[in-house]
């Protein structure tokens, strides 16, 4: 037994030994048409990064190019080196586009996500730090990847939408702001001209609440026990929750230091006496 290992050890020591005696120039030469393409694959990249953010193209989709680039380099290098060393790479070809068609058909959703991610970049329907809304969900937009998009809610939750879900939908952009709607009831007796220019002067001075576009304060509808009025304004999308707390306490104060009503519902009940 040991006897069979020690030949079967011999025997590939020979063979090896023999291939670097006929092949040690070629492989020499493998190796530094190797590293040659690896230096020439690093400065391509390196090139089409600054070229592309010459023309303020997206970084993910200068990422995604320039290591394409360096991706098809080295890919040729590799091949020109295995020919040096007397490697057929026709079988390794067709081993790479079998496998490439496999994993095509079972990553058909990831490419789509990748697809239409390039189709966004280039595009440039909405940008980072827009606030979008699609298929019912909406944020503001915290990442662009090429498989998924990341947006932030008012909540301050991260949600994930994979761009295949985005790319051919209706798509709503309000860019950096978002709409904020309120409402007070007043008594019907009440001044609401008052009210009105109560809520115009506290939007005008909140810090948070934008100059464009313009707030919105009128008489939104006659409720049974009230005039309803309605004020609409737009915060940046990472401050809705704090501003609209902090402007309903202001409009809620400035009523009532006004002494404006705010009603209570009221319901009349008539009792007849039974006959």
């Amino acid at each position: 037994m040991i006897k069979q290992e020690i030949q079967f050890i011999e025997h590939y020591y020979q063979v090896v030994s023999e291939y670097l005696m006929n092949y040690s120039m070629q492989l020499v030469g493998a190796i530094l048409v190797l590293l040659f393409g690896l230096w020439v694959a690093k400065k391509l990249s390196s090139v089409t990064v600054a070229l592309m953010n010459k023309h303020n193209i997206d970084v993910t989709l200068t990422n995604f190019i320039s290591n394409v680039v360096k991706v098809i380099v080295i890919v040729m290098f590799v091949v020109i080196s295995l020919g040096k060393i007397g490697i057929s790479v026709t079988p390794f070809v067709a081993a790479i586009g079998a496998a490439s068609l496999g994993a095509g058909l079972a990553m058909q959703g990831m490419l789509s996500n990748y697809g239409a991610g390039l189709a966004i970049i280039a595009t440039r329907p909405f940008v980072v730090g827009d606030t979008i809304m699609v298929n019912g969900i909406s944020g503001l937009v915290k990442d662009i990847q090429l498989g998924h998009t990341i947006l932030i809610d008012e909540e301050q939750v991260e949600i994930t939408i994979p761009n295949k879900q985005i790319i051919g939908e209706v798509l709503h952009n309000s860019f950096a702001n978002s709409l904020v709607k309120g409402e007070v009831g007043i008594a019907y007796h009440a001044d609401h001209h008052m009210a009105v220019k109560l809520i115009q002067h506290i939007l005008s001075e909140h810090p948070n609440v934008a100059n464009e576009p313009e707030n919105k304060v009128g008489i939104e509808a006659f409720a049974d026990s009230a005039v309803m009025i309605s004020y609409r304004y737009w915060v940046p999308t990472n401050k809705i929750i704090e501003t609209k707390l902090a402007v309903n306490s202001l409009v809620f104060d400035a009523i009532n230091n006004a002494k404006i009503e705010i009603p209570f519902p009221q319901r009349v009940v008539t009792l007849k006496n039974p006959t």
